[in-house]
């Protein structure tokens, strides 16, 4: 179902049973998956890749070029995953040559109206960006974060899954999975155990989570030897998943324990 109004190249690629609302652009390098919903005003452009059952609202931009001033117009993509939910005013952008040439969002999104995922980001399923938030290029976020609205990821911060940003908040550095953040400028304040609850993560996990933070923010050493010696002796999974985050490569420093 295609409006007439709508301009469609001929080379864009539609699947079954889309629909494509009246002043929609889609452009020659797009693909549709099958059961696309786009609504009237949306456009979509660039080497961008949209999943099954994915609805993209009225005047969202989706595969334009990246808010780089080092971009010189290399094919670069975007790619997005199913049952995504975006919003009106969103906008995604393709990546740039020096971040991989590659956007990515995962599954089951929900991208509110005037968010923004900026170039190079690899955003994960489930995640929800608040109205106005924006995630910066080269960011990386997790399964299941939220951030909340009129927040702002820096370049190149690293967000673990599960963590939740409060609104009206700044973030500059890497945030642990399951943290929660709040404040203008984004202070690690504790653990989303709200969300935890919510995703049915065993109790005995959740208390190990709770001491494995205590002992990041009291122990002895470093922060980075803390982690390293409780990787070591945890028995618990999101423990250690929280542990190797912080034990990873990144090009941040952390959000830590107050």
């Amino acid at each position: 179902m295609i409006h007439p109004s709508a301009v469609v190249d001929p080379a864009a690629t539609i699947g079954r049973d889309c629909e494509i609302g009246p002043f929609c652009v889609i452009g020659p390098e797009v693909t549709l998956g099958d059961r696309v919903v786009v609504k009237s005003h949306a456009v979509i452009t660039g080497w961008t890749e949209v999943g099954d059952e994915t609805v993209i609202f009225p005047f969202a931009v989706v595969g334009e070029v990246p808010q780089d001033l080092k971009f010189r117009g290399e094919r670069t993509r975007l790619i997005i995953g199913k049952r995504n939910r975006i919003r009106e005013g969103a906008t995604m952008n393709v990546g740039t040559e020096g971040g991989g040439g590659e956007t990515r969002v995962g599954d089951d999104g929900l991208f509110m109206t005037g968010s923004h995922v900026g170039h190079d980001a690899i955003i994960g399923d489930r995640v929800i960006l608040a109205n106005q938030a924006a995630v910066a290029g080269h960011c990386v976020l997790g399964d299941d974060v939220i951030v909340g609205g009129l927040s702002g990821i820096h370049q190149w911060v690293r967000v673990g899954r599960g963590a939740i940003i409060g609104a009206v908040t700044m973030v500059t550095n890497d945030v642990l999975p399951h943290g929660l953040v709040q404040g203008p400028r984004g202070e690690l304040d504790g653990l989303n155990l709200v969300g935890l609850k919510r995703r049915g993560v065993e109790r005995s996990e959740i208390t190990a989570l709770r001491a494995g933070y205590q002992m990041l923010a009291q122990g002895e050493g470093t922060f980075l030897d803390r982690a390293r010696r409780l990787h070591d002796e945890t028995d618990s999974a999101h423990v250690r998943e929280m542990t190797a985050f912080i034990l990873a490569a990144t090009d941040r420093s952390f959000l830590t324990p107050k």
